[in-house]
């Protein structure tokens, strides 16, 4: 056990990635409008999330790579190696900058539930002291360089954020037998569209890069893929325990109609006490700081694979790209400009590169040359295809779901 507990990194963190405030929204509004009748749900999106993370993490292992090193090695043909670079890199870097606004406001929004809102007036701008505060702890803990002590700080995060949300939905008293019938296949056309929001922000296509760098940070040799693999599954398996708990705190506060997660907070309070209200409020906090973290370090890894850096956390060209990330995410979310529209183009271009990457990603852990002994075999192959497939749905409906938007 002690030994187990040494090896727990890397799954943390991308569990912590997805548990972010898009994944709380999602849940709280899937438990609003649907109660428990989404659980089962949770469960094909942690299925999909542990098959595709298994992939990258073997890649990671094995090959000692990140995933964009190693699909701009495999591609023999410039023209593609070029699109495939292009395609990655807009997606995530500037999908992920995008991203990084909502991550931040998110943490903003549980630490002014908590404490109250602090704001500067410049002339006609505001500026939110939260955004800068968390935007700094995010910028001192990526700085360090440190991958040790990220470990740390998000294992306590992790930590908080699931005894908060569990512990809500303990307060908000349940009806258990509903619970358990929530895990039975159900849905209906309206419910069709929260299913895929709820596997789409689950099986996020930075995780598969991050994954794939964290581990060749942590484990040098292939005899590690045991232990990679159980620190997995525990950790994906908790964070959808979290995103379970959240759901079932929505579904059982009774609560008709919120827009978003301090919405929930708020509402808990008359209902269930303050410590209902604190519980959620801190849980969000912990959700955006995690994100906040993950985001601009995912994109580093994709720009370090996709330009052939040889070093990682430490290296300048590493820290100006995250930098840059978390430097639009905090201006974004500080000066309350709305980034619908690059948010947009994230959905758009995410929508596209989940079943592009998971294909990338299926056919790099086919290859002998990339992984020889350690390549898929054929129950592999055939949950991936399961998993793809089901990437590709998601992904055509999100396009259009966004196109119908414009």
């Amino acid at each position: 056990m002690r030994n187990f507990l040494k090896n727990l990194g890397p799954g943390i963190l991308v569990s912590a990635a997805f548990i972010g405030p898009g994944t709380v929204t999602v849940c709280i509004l899937a438990g609003v409008e649907f109660g428990y009748s989404l659980l089962w749900a949770l469960l094909l999106s942690l299925f999909s999330c542990i098959v595709l993370q298994e992939m990258a993490a073997r890649l990671g292992v094995v090959s000692q790579k990140g995933l964009s090193d190693v699909i701009k090695e495999e591609i023999r043909k410039p023209l593609f190696k070029i699109l495939a670079v292009i395609l990655i890199f807009s997606a995530i870097v500037i999908g992920n900058a995008a991203y990084e606004a909502g991550n931040i406001t998110g943490a903003v929004l549980g630490a002014e539930a908590i404490f109250g809102e602090y704001q500067l007036n410049f002339g006609g701008f505001q500026l939110n002291l939260w955004s800068l505060f968390i935007g700094s702890i995010a910028f001192t803990l990526l700085f360090s360089g440190s991958y040790k002590t990220l470990e740390k700080i998000f294992i306590g995060l992790v930590i908080v954020m699931s005894l908060s949300f569990i512990l809500t939905a303990i307060l908000t008293r349940p009806n258990w037998l509903e619970v358990l019938k929530g895990f039975i296949p159900q849905t209906s056309a309206a419910g069709l569209l929260s299913v895929m929001a709820i596997v789409g922000t689950t099986v996020v296509p930075y995780n598969l890069f991050l994954h794939a760098s964290l581990v060749s940070e942590k484990w040098k040799t292939a005899s590690f893929l045991p232990i990679a693999r159980k620190e997995l599954s525990l950790s994906i398996f908790l964070g959808g325990f979290v995103s379970m708990a959240i759901l079932v705190s929505a579904a059982a506060s009774g609560i008709q109609k919120v827009n978003s997660a301090a919405d929930m907070a708020v509402s808990l309070e008359p209902l269930f006490g303050t410590f209902a209200t604190w519980f959620m409020a801190l849980g969000l906090l912990a959700a955006g700081i995690t994100s906040s973290i993950t985001a601009p370090l995912a994109a580093a890894y994709v720009v370090k694979g996709c330009f052939g850096w040889q070093n990682g956390l430490k290296s300048a060209k590493f820290k100006a790209v995250w930098a840059s990330v978390l430097v639009l995410g905090v201006v974004f979310s500080s000066l309350q400009i709305n980034p619908i529209e690059l948010i947009r183009f994230a959905q758009i271009a995410n929508g596209i590169l989940l079943p592009v990457i998971a294909i990338f990603l299926f056919w790099v852990v086919n290859r002998p040359s990339v992984l020889g002994k350690h390549r898929n075999n054929k129950k592999q192959n055939f949950l991936g295809i399961i998993v793809i497939t089901l990437a590709v749905f998601l992904g055509i409906k999100a396009i259009i779901s966004v196109w119908q938007n414009f």
